[in-house]
Protein backbone atom coordinates (compact mmCIF):
# COMPACT_ATOMS: atom_id res chain seq x y z
CA UNK A 1 0.00 0.00 0.00
CA UNK A 2 2.37 2.25 1.00
CA UNK A 3 4.90 1.56 -2.41
CA UNK A 4 1.62 2.13 -4.35
CA UNK A 5 1.36 5.72 -2.70
CA UNK A 6 4.66 6.13 -3.54
CA UNK A 7 4.33 5.37 -7.22
CA UNK A 8 1.42 7.37 -6.90
CA UNK A 9 3.09 10.40 -6.12
CA UNK A 10 5.88 10.11 -8.46
CA UNK A 11 3.32 10.25 -11.18
CA UNK A 12 3.03 14.59 -12.04
CA UNK A 13 -0.65 13.63 -13.26
CA UNK A 14 -1.43 12.00 -9.98
CA UNK A 15 0.18 14.21 -7.37
CA UNK A 16 -1.30 17.26 -8.85
CA UNK A 17 -4.86 16.17 -8.58
CA UNK A 18 -4.46 15.24 -5.18
CA UNK A 19 -2.69 18.21 -4.36
CA UNK A 20 -5.30 19.79 -6.29
CA UNK A 21 -8.10 18.11 -4.15
CA UNK A 22 -6.43 18.29 -0.06
CA UNK A 23 -6.02 22.34 -1.48
CA UNK A 24 -9.76 22.54 -1.62
CA UNK A 25 -10.46 20.24 1.04
CA UNK A 26 -8.03 23.18 3.50
CA UNK A 27 -10.22 25.80 1.55
CA UNK A 28 -13.74 24.34 2.76
CA UNK A 29 -12.23 23.88 6.32
CA UNK A 30 -11.25 27.42 6.39
CA UNK A 31 -14.24 28.99 5.21
CA UNK A 32 -16.24 26.87 7.97
CA UNK A 33 -14.86 29.74 10.50
CA UNK A 34 -16.16 32.72 8.37
CA UNK A 35 -19.50 33.74 10.03
CA UNK A 36 -21.50 35.61 8.05
CA UNK A 37 -22.58 39.33 8.63
CA UNK A 38 -24.28 40.64 11.80
CA UNK A 39 -23.79 37.58 14.08
CA UNK A 40 -23.96 38.45 17.66
CA UNK A 41 -20.82 36.34 18.64
CA UNK A 42 -21.54 36.03 22.18
CA UNK A 43 -24.48 34.24 21.76
CA UNK A 44 -23.66 32.59 18.91
CA UNK A 45 -20.43 30.75 21.60
CA UNK A 46 -23.44 29.79 23.95
CA UNK A 47 -25.36 27.99 20.93
CA UNK A 48 -21.92 26.57 19.70
CA UNK A 49 -21.18 25.28 23.33
CA UNK A 50 -24.57 23.12 23.14
CA UNK A 51 -24.22 22.02 19.41
CA UNK A 52 -24.02 18.41 20.73
CA UNK A 53 -27.82 18.32 21.72
CA UNK A 54 -30.52 18.00 19.27
CA UNK A 55 -30.38 19.06 15.13
CA UNK A 56 -27.98 21.27 16.02
CA UNK A 57 -25.23 18.88 16.73
CA UNK A 58 -26.33 16.27 13.69
CA UNK A 59 -26.52 18.92 10.98
CA UNK A 60 -23.03 20.12 12.64
CA UNK A 61 -21.47 16.78 12.58
CA UNK A 62 -22.41 16.86 8.61
CA UNK A 63 -20.81 20.41 8.15
CA UNK A 64 -18.12 19.87 10.18
CA UNK A 65 -18.87 22.59 13.06
CA UNK A 66 -19.68 25.41 9.80
CA UNK A 67 -23.66 25.41 11.15
CA UNK A 68 -22.93 26.13 14.83
CA UNK A 69 -20.19 29.22 13.61
CA UNK A 70 -23.17 30.06 12.03
CA UNK A 71 -20.32 30.24 8.76
CA UNK A 72 -21.24 31.19 5.07
CA UNK A 73 -20.75 27.35 4.47
CA UNK A 74 -23.46 26.73 7.47
CA UNK A 75 -26.05 25.17 4.83
CA UNK A 76 -23.12 22.99 3.13
CA UNK A 77 -24.38 21.18 0.50
CA UNK A 78 -27.81 20.04 1.73
CA UNK A 79 -29.67 21.92 -0.64
CA UNK A 80 -27.58 20.62 -3.45
CA UNK A 81 -28.43 16.85 -2.48
CA UNK A 82 -32.42 18.09 -1.86
CA UNK A 83 -32.05 19.76 -5.41
CA UNK A 84 -30.82 16.07 -7.03
CA UNK A 85 -33.47 14.52 -5.27
CA UNK A 86 -35.93 16.37 -6.65
CA UNK A 87 -34.05 15.99 -10.35
CA UNK A 88 -34.26 12.32 -10.03
CA UNK A 89 -38.18 12.44 -8.78
CA UNK A 90 -38.96 14.65 -11.85
CA UNK A 91 -36.78 12.39 -13.95
CA UNK A 92 -39.35 9.58 -13.14
CA UNK A 93 -42.50 11.67 -13.59
CA UNK A 94 -41.29 14.32 -17.22
CA UNK A 95 -41.00 11.63 -19.94
CA UNK A 96 -38.61 14.01 -21.83
CA UNK A 97 -36.52 14.49 -18.59
CA UNK A 98 -36.24 10.51 -18.14
CA UNK A 99 -35.10 10.58 -22.00
CA UNK A 100 -32.33 12.62 -21.34
CA UNK A 101 -31.35 11.19 -18.59
CA UNK A 102 -31.14 7.76 -20.58
CA UNK A 103 -29.23 9.19 -23.49
CA UNK A 104 -26.43 10.40 -21.07
CA UNK A 105 -24.17 12.62 -23.94
CA UNK A 106 -22.18 15.42 -22.82
CA UNK A 107 -25.24 17.57 -23.60
CA UNK A 108 -28.10 16.06 -21.47
CA UNK A 109 -25.80 15.94 -18.56
CA UNK A 110 -24.64 19.68 -18.72
CA UNK A 111 -28.48 20.37 -18.97
CA UNK A 112 -29.34 18.22 -16.05
CA UNK A 113 -26.18 19.75 -13.89
CA UNK A 114 -28.23 22.88 -15.20
CA UNK A 115 -31.54 22.34 -13.79
CA UNK A 116 -29.89 20.98 -10.40
CA UNK A 117 -27.89 24.19 -9.74
CA UNK A 118 -30.72 26.70 -10.54
CA UNK A 119 -33.17 24.23 -8.39
CA UNK A 120 -30.37 24.27 -5.53
CA UNK A 121 -30.20 28.30 -5.68
CA UNK A 122 -33.79 28.35 -5.24
CA UNK A 123 -33.55 26.09 -2.30
CA UNK A 124 -30.75 27.59 -0.49
CA UNK A 125 -32.55 30.87 -1.26
CA UNK A 126 -35.46 29.58 1.08
CA UNK A 127 -33.36 27.52 3.51
CA UNK A 128 -31.30 30.50 3.82
CA UNK A 129 -34.31 32.86 4.34
CA UNK A 130 -35.82 30.66 6.95
CA UNK A 131 -32.43 30.54 9.29
CA UNK A 132 -32.33 34.35 9.16
CA UNK A 133 -35.85 34.43 10.10
CA UNK A 134 -35.16 31.97 12.79
CA UNK A 135 -32.66 32.83 14.28
CA UNK A 136 -33.06 36.23 14.14
CA UNK A 137 -36.21 35.68 16.21
CA UNK A 138 -33.93 34.55 18.63
CA UNK A 139 -31.81 37.67 19.19
CA UNK A 140 -28.36 36.19 17.30
CA UNK A 141 -28.67 38.84 15.12
CA UNK A 142 -27.42 42.52 15.84
CA UNK A 143 -29.38 44.05 12.40
CA UNK A 144 -32.96 42.52 11.61
CA UNK A 145 -33.30 45.00 8.94
CA UNK A 146 -34.33 44.05 5.47
CA UNK A 147 -31.00 44.74 3.91
CA UNK A 148 -29.04 43.17 7.32
CA UNK A 149 -31.37 39.95 6.06
CA UNK A 150 -30.74 40.38 1.99
CA UNK A 151 -26.90 40.49 3.22
CA UNK A 152 -26.86 37.26 5.03
CA UNK A 153 -29.71 35.08 3.20
CA UNK A 154 -26.88 36.31 0.09
CA UNK A 155 -24.11 34.94 2.10
CA UNK A 156 -25.45 31.74 2.98
CA UNK A 157 -27.00 30.80 -1.00
CA UNK A 158 -23.25 32.09 -2.14
CA UNK A 159 -21.63 30.12 0.09
CA UNK A 160 -23.62 26.86 -1.02
CA UNK A 161 -23.07 27.50 -4.68
CA UNK A 162 -19.35 27.92 -3.73
CA UNK A 163 -19.10 24.86 -1.78
CA UNK A 164 -21.17 22.86 -5.17
CA UNK A 165 -18.53 24.60 -7.63
CA UNK A 166 -15.80 23.27 -4.73
CA UNK A 167 -17.52 19.68 -5.52
CA UNK A 168 -17.52 19.79 -9.12
CA UNK A 169 -13.66 21.22 -9.29
CA UNK A 170 -12.76 18.57 -7.05
CA UNK A 171 -14.47 15.96 -9.49
CA UNK A 172 -13.14 17.08 -12.20
CA UNK A 173 -9.95 17.82 -11.97
CA UNK A 174 -8.88 16.02 -8.75
CA UNK A 175 -9.47 12.73 -7.04
CA UNK A 176 -13.34 11.35 -5.60
CA UNK A 177 -16.61 12.60 -6.04
CA UNK A 178 -16.39 16.28 -4.57
CA UNK A 179 -19.53 16.50 -2.69
CA UNK A 180 -18.99 13.21 -1.22
CA UNK A 181 -15.56 14.36 -0.49
CA UNK A 182 -17.19 17.52 1.30
CA UNK A 183 -19.52 15.61 3.79
CA UNK A 184 -16.40 13.38 4.30
CA UNK A 185 -14.28 16.12 5.30
CA UNK A 186 -17.00 17.71 7.88
CA UNK A 187 -17.33 14.38 9.55
CA UNK A 188 -13.35 13.79 9.89
CA UNK A 189 -12.87 17.12 11.34
CA UNK A 190 -15.23 16.17 14.11
CA UNK A 191 -13.11 12.88 15.02
CA UNK A 192 -10.77 14.60 17.34
CA UNK A 193 -13.49 16.22 19.69
CA UNK A 194 -15.33 12.87 19.18
CA UNK A 195 -12.16 10.83 20.95
CA UNK A 196 -11.20 13.97 23.18
CA UNK A 197 -14.85 13.13 24.59
CA UNK A 198 -14.38 9.71 24.92
CA UNK A 199 -11.32 9.72 26.78
CA UNK A 200 -12.54 12.11 28.98
CA UNK A 201 -15.62 9.80 30.10
CA UNK A 202 -12.94 7.19 30.69
CA UNK A 203 -10.44 9.36 33.18
CA UNK A 204 -13.15 11.78 35.14
CA UNK A 205 -11.05 14.00 38.01
CA UNK A 206 -7.64 12.12 37.39
CA UNK A 207 -9.37 9.07 38.67
CA UNK A 208 -9.81 5.91 36.11
CA UNK A 209 -13.97 5.04 35.71
CA UNK A 210 -14.10 1.54 34.95
CA UNK A 211 -17.68 1.34 33.89
CA UNK A 212 -16.75 4.36 31.07
CA UNK A 213 -13.78 2.56 30.32
CA UNK A 214 -15.11 -0.99 29.65
CA UNK A 215 -18.22 1.21 27.51
CA UNK A 216 -14.93 2.93 25.45
CA UNK A 217 -13.01 -0.19 24.40
CA UNK A 218 -16.40 -1.76 23.54
CA UNK A 219 -17.09 0.87 21.16
CA UNK A 220 -13.60 1.24 19.89
CA UNK A 221 -13.75 -2.66 18.89
CA UNK A 222 -17.29 -2.04 17.61
CA UNK A 223 -16.17 0.85 15.14
CA UNK A 224 -13.05 -1.54 14.13
CA UNK A 225 -15.83 -4.93 13.48
CA UNK A 226 -18.52 -2.50 12.22
CA UNK A 227 -15.55 -0.83 9.86
CA UNK A 228 -14.24 -3.88 8.23
CA UNK A 229 -17.29 -4.98 7.54
CA UNK A 230 -18.19 -2.57 5.52
CA UNK A 231 -14.69 -2.30 3.21
CA UNK A 232 -15.90 -5.67 2.36
CA UNK A 233 -19.24 -5.40 1.38
CA UNK A 234 -18.21 -2.14 -0.53
CA UNK A 235 -15.32 -3.95 -2.50
CA UNK A 236 -17.74 -7.17 -3.14
CA UNK A 237 -19.58 -7.91 -6.43
CA UNK A 238 -21.64 -10.84 -8.26
CA UNK A 239 -19.35 -11.28 -11.42
CA UNK A 240 -22.27 -12.44 -14.30
CA UNK A 241 -20.21 -13.99 -17.34
CA UNK A 242 -21.28 -13.00 -20.62
CA UNK A 243 -20.25 -15.61 -23.64
CA UNK A 244 -19.69 -13.66 -27.07
CA UNK A 245 -20.06 -15.55 -29.92
CA UNK A 246 -17.26 -16.50 -32.60
CA UNK A 247 -17.53 -14.63 -35.82
CA UNK A 248 -15.38 -15.23 -38.78
CA UNK A 249 -14.41 -12.10 -41.10
CA UNK A 250 -12.76 -13.57 -44.08
CA UNK A 251 -9.69 -15.28 -42.56
CA UNK A 252 -10.01 -14.15 -39.23
CA UNK A 253 -12.14 -14.60 -36.38
CA UNK A 254 -13.05 -12.72 -33.60
CA UNK A 255 -14.87 -13.02 -30.52
CA UNK A 256 -15.16 -15.89 -28.46
CA UNK A 257 -13.92 -14.08 -25.32
CA UNK A 258 -15.37 -14.43 -21.92
CA UNK A 259 -15.92 -11.19 -19.95
CA UNK A 260 -18.73 -10.39 -16.66
CA UNK A 261 -20.81 -7.99 -15.59
CA UNK A 262 -19.70 -6.88 -11.92
CA UNK A 263 -22.67 -6.07 -9.93
CA UNK A 264 -22.19 -4.82 -6.41
CA UNK A 265 -24.48 -5.09 -3.02
CA UNK A 266 -24.04 -1.27 -2.68
CA UNK A 267 -24.01 -0.28 -6.18
CA UNK A 268 -25.35 3.14 -4.86
CA UNK A 269 -22.78 3.84 -2.35
CA UNK A 270 -23.09 6.04 -0.17
CA UNK A 271 -25.45 8.04 -1.20
CA UNK A 272 -28.68 6.54 0.18
CA UNK A 273 -26.95 7.33 3.15
CA UNK A 274 -26.27 11.16 2.71
CA UNK A 275 -29.82 11.47 1.08
CA UNK A 276 -31.94 9.71 4.56
CA UNK A 277 -29.61 11.70 6.81
CA UNK A 278 -30.49 15.06 4.73
CA UNK A 279 -34.68 13.60 4.70
CA UNK A 280 -34.48 12.88 8.09
CA UNK A 281 -33.02 16.19 9.94
CA UNK A 282 -34.90 18.44 7.41
CA UNK A 283 -38.30 18.22 10.03
CA UNK A 284 -36.02 19.50 13.14
CA UNK A 285 -34.19 22.28 11.25
CA UNK A 286 -37.77 23.68 10.28
CA UNK A 287 -39.11 23.01 13.74
CA UNK A 288 -35.70 24.45 15.67
CA UNK A 289 -36.04 27.69 13.43
CA UNK A 290 -39.51 27.99 13.25
CA UNK A 291 -41.22 26.59 16.72
CA UNK A 292 -38.33 26.40 19.15
CA UNK A 293 -40.80 27.43 21.64
CA UNK A 294 -42.73 24.57 21.18
CA UNK A 295 -39.66 21.54 21.31
CA UNK A 296 -39.99 21.29 25.06
CA UNK A 297 -44.12 21.39 25.13
CA UNK A 298 -44.86 17.84 25.31
CA UNK A 299 -46.84 18.25 22.35
CA UNK A 300 -46.97 17.22 18.33
CA UNK A 301 -43.97 19.61 17.23
CA UNK A 302 -42.01 18.26 20.02
CA UNK A 303 -42.78 14.76 19.26
CA UNK A 304 -42.02 15.07 15.75
CA UNK A 305 -38.44 17.04 16.90
CA UNK A 306 -38.15 14.50 19.26
CA UNK A 307 -38.33 11.41 16.55
CA UNK A 308 -36.29 13.56 14.00
CA UNK A 309 -33.17 13.90 15.89
CA UNK A 310 -33.76 11.10 18.25
CA UNK A 311 -30.11 9.79 18.41
CA UNK A 312 -28.43 13.42 19.08
CA UNK A 313 -30.49 13.92 22.22
CA UNK A 314 -28.92 13.03 25.68
CA UNK A 315 -32.30 11.94 27.20
CA UNK A 316 -34.60 10.43 25.00
CA UNK A 317 -37.33 7.87 25.34
CA UNK A 318 -36.88 4.78 23.80
CA UNK A 319 -39.82 4.48 21.92
CA UNK A 320 -38.48 7.81 19.90
CA UNK A 321 -35.43 6.27 19.02
CA UNK A 322 -37.07 3.00 17.95
CA UNK A 323 -39.44 5.24 15.70
CA UNK A 324 -36.45 7.14 14.51
CA UNK A 325 -34.11 3.86 13.77
CA UNK A 326 -37.40 2.10 11.72
CA UNK A 327 -37.95 5.50 9.75
CA UNK A 328 -34.13 6.16 8.95
CA UNK A 329 -34.03 2.47 7.86
CA UNK A 330 -37.28 2.66 5.34
CA UNK A 331 -35.55 5.79 3.71
CA UNK A 332 -32.05 3.90 3.20
CA UNK A 333 -33.63 1.26 1.49
CA UNK A 334 -35.96 3.13 -0.07
CA UNK A 335 -32.77 5.47 -1.48
CA UNK A 336 -30.77 2.44 -1.87
CA UNK A 337 -33.17 1.04 -4.17
CA UNK A 338 -34.25 4.42 -6.06
CA UNK A 339 -30.57 5.27 -6.75
CA UNK A 340 -29.33 1.43 -8.10
CA UNK A 341 -32.56 1.49 -10.54
CA UNK A 342 -31.16 5.50 -11.56
CA UNK A 343 -27.60 3.46 -12.19
CA UNK A 344 -28.12 0.01 -13.73
CA UNK A 345 -30.99 -0.56 -16.08
CA UNK A 346 -31.23 -4.29 -16.61
CA UNK A 347 -33.43 -3.85 -20.02
CA UNK A 348 -30.57 -1.70 -21.49
CA UNK A 349 -27.56 -3.94 -20.52
CA UNK A 350 -29.53 -6.87 -21.88
CA UNK A 351 -30.44 -4.69 -25.19
CA UNK A 352 -26.08 -3.62 -25.50
CA UNK A 353 -25.35 -7.46 -24.82
CA UNK A 354 -27.57 -8.94 -27.27
CA UNK A 355 -26.09 -6.19 -29.93
CA UNK A 356 -22.77 -7.22 -29.38
CA UNK A 357 -23.12 -10.82 -30.13
CA UNK A 358 -23.06 -11.92 -26.41
CA UNK A 359 -25.10 -14.08 -24.23
CA UNK A 360 -25.71 -14.79 -20.40
CA UNK A 361 -24.81 -18.55 -20.34
CA UNK A 362 -27.70 -20.93 -19.58
CA UNK A 363 -30.29 -17.74 -19.63
CA UNK A 364 -32.00 -17.15 -23.29
CA UNK A 365 -31.35 -13.39 -24.85
CA UNK A 366 -34.37 -11.05 -24.43
CA UNK A 367 -36.83 -11.10 -21.57
CA UNK A 368 -35.12 -14.02 -20.15
CA UNK A 369 -31.78 -11.69 -19.75
CA UNK A 370 -33.40 -8.78 -18.32
CA UNK A 371 -35.54 -11.01 -15.76
CA UNK A 372 -32.46 -12.63 -14.78
CA UNK A 373 -30.47 -9.29 -14.50
CA UNK A 374 -33.38 -7.92 -12.52
CA UNK A 375 -34.03 -10.68 -10.16
CA UNK A 376 -30.15 -10.58 -9.40
CA UNK A 377 -29.94 -6.66 -9.10
CA UNK A 378 -32.68 -6.74 -6.40
CA UNK A 379 -31.34 -9.61 -4.13
CA UNK A 380 -28.50 -8.07 -4.02
CA UNK A 381 -29.47 -4.73 -3.30
CA UNK A 382 -32.05 -5.79 -0.60
CA UNK A 383 -29.05 -7.30 1.12
CA UNK A 384 -26.68 -3.90 0.50
CA UNK A 385 -29.41 -2.20 1.74
CA UNK A 386 -30.41 -3.91 4.67
CA UNK A 387 -26.78 -4.03 5.52
CA UNK A 388 -26.38 -0.47 5.51
CA UNK A 389 -29.54 -0.58 7.45
CA UNK A 390 -28.00 -2.63 10.43
CA UNK A 391 -24.77 -0.57 10.62
CA UNK A 392 -26.50 3.06 10.86
CA UNK A 393 -28.57 1.94 13.59
CA UNK A 394 -26.33 -0.55 15.69
CA UNK A 395 -25.33 2.51 17.99
CA UNK A 396 -29.43 3.54 18.08
CA UNK A 397 -29.69 -0.67 19.09
CA UNK A 398 -26.83 -0.01 21.91
CA UNK A 399 -28.38 3.40 23.36
CA UNK A 400 -31.59 1.34 23.34
CA UNK A 401 -29.79 -1.51 26.08
CA UNK A 402 -26.95 0.62 27.77
CA UNK A 403 -28.04 4.40 27.60
CA UNK A 404 -24.80 4.93 26.01
CA UNK A 405 -24.79 8.19 23.71
CA UNK A 406 -22.56 7.21 20.42
CA UNK A 407 -22.18 10.83 19.00
CA UNK A 408 -19.56 8.91 16.31
CA UNK A 409 -22.71 6.72 14.90
CA UNK A 410 -23.48 4.22 11.83
CA UNK A 411 -23.78 6.79 9.78
CA UNK A 412 -20.87 8.51 9.63
CA UNK A 413 -18.39 5.52 9.57
CA UNK A 414 -20.74 4.65 6.24
CA UNK A 415 -20.05 8.01 4.87
CA UNK A 416 -16.31 7.87 5.74
CA UNK A 417 -15.42 4.65 4.60
CA UNK A 418 -17.90 4.78 1.70
CA UNK A 419 -16.30 7.90 0.46
CA UNK A 420 -12.70 6.50 1.19
CA UNK A 421 -12.94 3.41 -0.69
CA UNK A 422 -14.68 5.31 -3.81
CA UNK A 423 -11.85 7.35 -3.63
CA UNK A 424 -9.39 4.90 -3.50
CA UNK A 425 -10.90 3.12 -6.22
CA UNK A 426 -10.35 5.91 -8.34
CA UNK A 427 -6.73 6.49 -7.36
CA UNK A 428 -6.01 2.65 -8.22
CA UNK A 429 -7.86 3.45 -11.86
CA UNK A 430 -5.75 6.25 -12.61
CA UNK A 431 -2.30 4.00 -11.43
CA UNK A 432 -3.53 1.01 -13.49
CA UNK A 433 -4.01 3.73 -16.17
CA UNK A 434 -0.27 4.04 -15.92
CA UNK A 435 1.06 0.15 -15.30
CA UNK A 436 1.27 0.58 -11.68
CA UNK A 437 -0.71 -1.96 -9.33
CA UNK A 438 -3.48 -0.88 -7.13
CA UNK A 439 -4.24 -0.74 -3.24
CA UNK A 440 -6.61 -3.29 -3.36
CA UNK A 441 -3.88 -5.19 -5.83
Amino acid sequence: MFKTIIDAWKLPEVRKRLLFTLLLIIVFRFGTHISVPFVNLGLLNRIASQAGEGVMGLVNLITGGAFSRLSIFAMSISPYISASIIVQLLGMLIPSLEVMMKEGGEQAKSKINKYTKIITLLLAAVQGTGLYIGFSQQGLFTETSIVAGIAVVVALVAGTAFLTWLGEQITKKGIGNGISLLIFAGIVASVPNQLISLMGAVVENGKLNITNLITAVSIIISVVVLVTSVVYVHIAERRIPIQYARKIVGRKMYGGQNTYIPIKPVMAGVMPVIFASSFITFPAMIIQIFFANHINNGGLVSGLYKLSVATSLNSVSGWYLAGHAIFYMILIIVFTFFYTLAVFNPAEIATNIKQNGGYIPGIRAGKPTVDYLSNVVIKLTAFGSLFLCFVAIVPMIARIFTSANIGFGGTSILIIVGVAIETVLQLESQLKLRHYKGFLE
